[in-house]
């Protein structure tokens, strides 16, 4: 299972007067690429149209199955969708760049959220075939885990957002409990505030 980014960047290293200046981020709370004790603070951002999509043809990413065995991808696909990039928020199915891996369940079951469209999918691990998606309350741009307790298995994912990617931000931690023999699944969101 490996998800493939196609997406150019633009990086601008900034000067900076001293190894703690807020440069890239003046009057922000936010800290992305600062480089702190480092002479050069980092500007890196995705290289976008006007309209909010990569300036260069797509697909931005996808997803693919890869026989370990051989090391053929037996399955990849356009990954993610338009909705949250655009000035306009049509969802098309170009396949959108993603940052985290994935997570593949002893069950064949490939969790993967790290696309920028905000949402968490699910995918047959053989086939490659979509089982299943939620939207997130922020962006998703991290690895998912699993855990089990008294035989029910969980996934959690980590809505914090990704700054130089331009997804919302947040501060969620969302649980999903799998299915059981009886079919029936939930959902939990908390954000760090509410955990406390």
């Amino acid at each position: 299972m490996k998800s493939r980014l196609h997406m150019a960047y633009l990086f601008q290293s900034i000067p900076r007067p001293n190894p703690t200046a807020n440069v890239v981020n003046k009057g922000k709370q936010e800290h992305f690429n600062e480089n702190y004790g480092a002479p050069y603070a980092s500007i890196l951002k995705p290289f976008l149209s006007p309209l909010g999509p990569p300036c260069q043809q797509p697909p931005w990413g996808e997803i693919a199955g890869v026989n370990l065995r051989d090391g053929k991808i037996t399955w990849m696909h356009r990954n993610g969708n338009t909705r949250d990039r655009g000035k306009i928020p049509i969802p098309f199915e170009m396949g959108v760049p993603g940052f985290g891996g994935p997570l593949i369940t002893a069950g064949g079951v490939v969790f993967y959220l790290g696309t920028i469209d905000g949402t968490f999918r699910a995918y047959d691990e053989t086939t490659g075939q979509q089982l299943w998606q939620a939207g997130l309350p922020a962006g998703g741009q991290a690895t998912p885990m699993t855990y089990s307790v008294d035989g029910r298995q969980y996934v959690v994912v980590m809505a914090g957002g990704h700054g130089s990617a331009g997804t919302r931000l947040g501060d969620s931690v969302v649980a999903y409990s799998l299915p059981t023999a009886h079919g029936t699944a939930t959902h939990s969101a908390h954000t760090a505030e509410e955990a406390r």
